[in-house]
Parts: C-alpha cells; sequence; structure tokens
C-alpha cells in the first residue's frame, strides 16, 4: 500500500473517532450541561424535547464510523476492493453531511469543518493515492 493510500487509512481512523464521538455526544449526553452549550441548545426542556432526533442522529454517525473502519481493516487484510469501497463511501458520506451542516446557516460553518475535515483529507490522499501512486 503507498503511503498516500497509509495517510488516507489514518485520516479514516481519525474521522470514523470524531464520528464516534459525535455518536456519543449525540445519542448518550445529549442532555448534559456541556454538550446542550457544544450544540446550542438552549434549556433542559429543549433537550429533552429533541433527544428523539438526536439519537437517532447519533446512529447515523455512529454507523458512518464503522463503515470507515471496516473499510481499513478490509483493506488491510486483502480485500481492497470491498475496503476502499467502504473507506470512501463511509468518509464521502461523512463529508456530504458536514457540506450539508455548512449550508444551514453560517453559525454551523466552523463545526462543518471540523465534522468534514478529516474525511475530506481521507479522500484526497485516497484519491491521489489511487491515481499517481506515491
Amino acid at each position: 500500500m503507498s503511503a498516500l493510500l497509509v495517510l488516507s487509512t489514518v485520516f479514516a481512523i481519525l474521522a470514523g473517532l470524531l464520528h464516534v464521538y459525535i455518536f456519543f455526544m449525540e445519542s448518550i449526553a445529549w442532555t448534559s450541561p456541556r454538550v446542550r452549550k457544544t450544540f446550542g441548545i438552549a434549556s433542559d426542556a429543549e433537550a429533552r424535547a429533541t433527544r428523539g432526533l438526536a439519537f437517532n442522529q447519533g446512529f447515523y454517525n455512529l454507523f458512518l464510523a464503522i463503515g470507515a473502519f471496516l473499510g481499513v481493516v478490509l483493506a488491510y487484510a486483502g480485500n481492497g476492493a470491498t475496503g476502499w469501497t467502504l473507506v470512501v463511501f463511509a468518509t464521502a458520506s461523512m463529508l456530504g453531511a458536514a457540506v450539508v451542516l455548512a449550508g444551514t446557516g453560517r453559525r454551523y460553518f466552523s463545526t462543518a469543518l471540523i465534522q468534514g475535515g478529516f474525511p475530506l483529507i481521507a479522500l484526497l490522499f485516497a484519491l491521489i493515492g489511487s491515481t499517481i501512486g506515491g
């Protein structure tokens, strides 16, 4: 595996870890004061009212993380076609979600950069590494 593809897997893993953390915040710790502050939830009542939606959204993030992790494992185990398909699909989905978040308003732009940064880098290294090698 080329150095660029190795870097792609590192950033895919980092993206997955970030999305596991987002899962934790949305699905487990949603009503905590720290998470409420992070997501701009004004009150405990608002957090309780949106808990079901956040719980569901958290699992989307977890499933994308699992896809990235499984793709990396498969790629290193010698099943490159399936592994890289999963890595690219998971990180492209993460990046797509970040783009959608950025499009919802200026207040979410920095959060979208955080959410989409690792997946974008993973995809760029995968693209460059698969086309020119290195």
